[in-house]
């Protein structure tokens, strides 16, 4: 796991776009804290940067970026969980090979088959990738988008870099001053908005080619998910779920640096533990953070877990104190704003005291096997939204959240479900926060690409659909990457390995979200791992004693102090019990970005 950048620019000195990619990789160390690389192309004006963090060949014939044949050039962020099996392949190819990491085994695949190798690439990746003969560079993202890639391109200038803070320091970046609709609509900023003008994320499952000859270039899709029907017996579903689950997990443990797993004690870590400790019984670490604040505290369920495995456990007790200590260097960590993330700065930074250097992570259970409400909620909202637009605008006054957020459902396809279900501030909340009219913010949330229509979909289906590819894509995934790379930790998702997805995706609805639990097929698959004490008990969610912190914090207190009088009214009903504490971190990150 690493950070990369790069800059392609004839109209500068080679010299200046080195200081340029220099100074972006220098903004990224965080997340590459073991070695740092850059390669040059003068007759090209290319220049592509690395920062390293090591946990496959950890020796310095890992270092990047890496050569292959003196014709490809890589610089790389990921981990390629099949490179072994590739790399077996390619040498009965007649492939040479000089190191033992996943990144040398990318350059040969692509020397091999050229794009078409990106698709065989199973794990969570980012690259640029440099054809010295045919002067072409390639941008490759995984097909979940788990890794993150952004760029900029115009006038004959490419610039790109796994955090936007990079690409935020070059001196013809502007910000982007309709992020904070989003924010305060979403409760983060969804793609392919940024918080900069005229950079976007590389769409997952994609490739960006750019000829440097001509100053061309094309977007090109190499893989995508999709839902079928084809597995509709329950015992083959539950087969499939167990075996490639167990495969996955096995696969996600490859790693010459040591590794962990976060514990929460829920289900979906419940199962990634009880499958990792098998493996790694005697090495393997788990990770967890508990409150005194009991109500909050997961602790009796992390317990039930670590008495039943034998692996080596550490648990945390998070005090007030060290979050109130924390709090505004956990601000600057953000990337792009997110109204969550806080929990995997915390977890990330003690995995990183206990020597890890990678961590395992239950994102995507929820979003496969329906472990949301929206789930239970997405039919009802189908309905009310074919309802005509005066009535859904009018309750954007009423006092009840779900009725106000009724208006968003006026906004076509899976955009305007997704806010009903899961948005924050309403448009003439936003308008009055952000001292704009409701018109304005409501022709800013409708300028977003529109996702594909979910008509197609069983409903539930949509539900999952959406879970994944806009809660999960824009603040899960994003906050795992940039909250453990601020401690120079990878997080890694087993739920989302390529084969887990194909099967799980190909199970039809009435087997999958069965039961009278939720993710009852999921159980049923592990009930062999999981205690009856886990799988029995109630939902919830990893959070912190958010409110009671909040309200007890100087620097928030300070920080509303200097606003606006929106902001000191919304700040006013917080403490009053009357606004919900993520509504309030996200008028927390515009203050500290200079909004309100």
């Amino acid at each position: 796991m690493c950070r990369i950048a790069g800059i392609i620019n004839d109209k500068l000195p080679l010299t200046a776009v080195e200081e340029q990619v220099a100074g972006m990789c220098n903004l990224q160390k965080h997340g590459g804290p073991d070695d740092a690389g850059m390669y040059s192309c003068p007759d090209t004006s290319l220049v592509l940067g690395h920062r390293r963090l090591a946990l496959i060949d950890l020796s310095p014939l890992g270092h990047q970026p890496m050569f292959y044949q003196q014709r490809f050039v890589i610089s790389f962020n990921g981990e390629i969980y099949n490179f072994q099996e590739l790399k077996s392949e390619l040498i009965q190819l007649g492939k040479v090979f000089y190191t033992h990491s996943d990144t040398e085994v990318i350059l040969a695949a692509f020397a091999q088959w050229n794009t078409q190798s990106f698709a065989k690439l199973k794990g969570m990746f980012a690259f640029a990738l440099y054809d010295k003969i045919e002067k072409a560079l390639y941008l490759v993202r995984d097909p979940s988008g788990i890794k993150p890639l952004y760029y900029s391109l115009s006038d004959g200038t490419l610039e790109f870099a796994s955090e936007i803070r990079a690409l935020q320091a070059l001196p013809n970046k502007k910000l982007n001053t309709k992020w904070p609709v989003f924010q305060l609509a979403y409760g983060h900023i969804p793609e392919p908005v940024t918080t900069l003008q005229n950079v976007q994320p590389l769409h997952k499952g994609c490739f960006l080619k750019y000829n440097l000859a001509g100053h061309s270039s094309s977007l090109q899709s190499f893989t995508h998910y999709s839902y079928s029907s084809k597995i509709n017996e329950a015992d083959t579903a539950i087969d499939g779920i167990k075996k490639n689950i167990r495969d996955a997990v096995s696969r996600h443990l490859i790693s010459d640096a040591p590794i962990g797993v976060f514990l929460s004690g829920g289900i979906d870590s419940g199962i990634i533990t009880g499958i990792a400790a098998e493996y790694q019984q005697q090495h393997l670490k788990t990770l967890s953070l508990y409150f005194k604040e009991t109500a909050f505290s997961e602790k009796a369920y992390q317990d039930i877990l670590i008495k039943k495995l034998q692996c080596r456990h550490y648990q945390h007790l998070l005090s007030e104190d060290e979050f109130q200590q924390s709090f505004p260097a956990i601000l600057n960590a953000m990337d792009m704003p997110s109204c969550d993330g806080v929990n995997t700065w915390f977890i990330s930074k003690y995995a990183a005291k206990q020597g890890l250097k990678a961590v395992l992570s239950g994102i995507g259970g929820d979003e496969l096997f329906g472990g949301y409400p929206s789930f239970g909620r997405i039919r009802a909202a189908n309905i009310l939204q074919a309802m005509p637009n005066s009535f859904l605008g009018s309750g954007k006054n009423s006092g009840i959240k779900s009725v106000n957020r009724l208006q968003y459902l006026q906004l076509a396809g899976v955009n305007g479900l997704y806010l009903f279900l899961r948005g924050q501030f309403i448009p003439v909340q936003i308008a009055r926060q952000l001292g704009a009219t409701e018109k304005e913010v409501w022709n800013i949330l409708a300028e977003q690409d529109a996702y594909p229509p979910l008509s197609r979909l069983q409903t539930k289906n949509q539900a999952s659909w959406m879970e994944l590819n806009m809660y999960m894509q824009n603040q899960l995934l994003r906050d795992a990457d940039v909250m453990s790379m601020a401690h120079g930790v990878e997080i890694r998702v087993p739920f989302l390995d390529d084969a887990v997805l194909k099967n799980t995706l190909s199970i039809v609805p009435r087997i999958k979200y069965s039961g009278m639990l939720p993710k009852q097929v999921l159980i049923n698959a592990f009930k062999e791992v999981l205690p009856e004490e886990i799988w029995k008990r109630k939902k919830m969610g990893f959070t912190f004693p958010f409110t009671e912190w909040l309200s007890n914090s100087v620097f928030v207190k300070d920080l509303m102090a200097g606003s606006n009088e929106i902001t000191k009214q919304n700040y006013a009903l917080f403490l009053t019990g009357k606004l919900h504490w993520s509504h309030l971190m996200s008028l927390i990150l515009l203050k500290s970005r200079g909004v309100a």
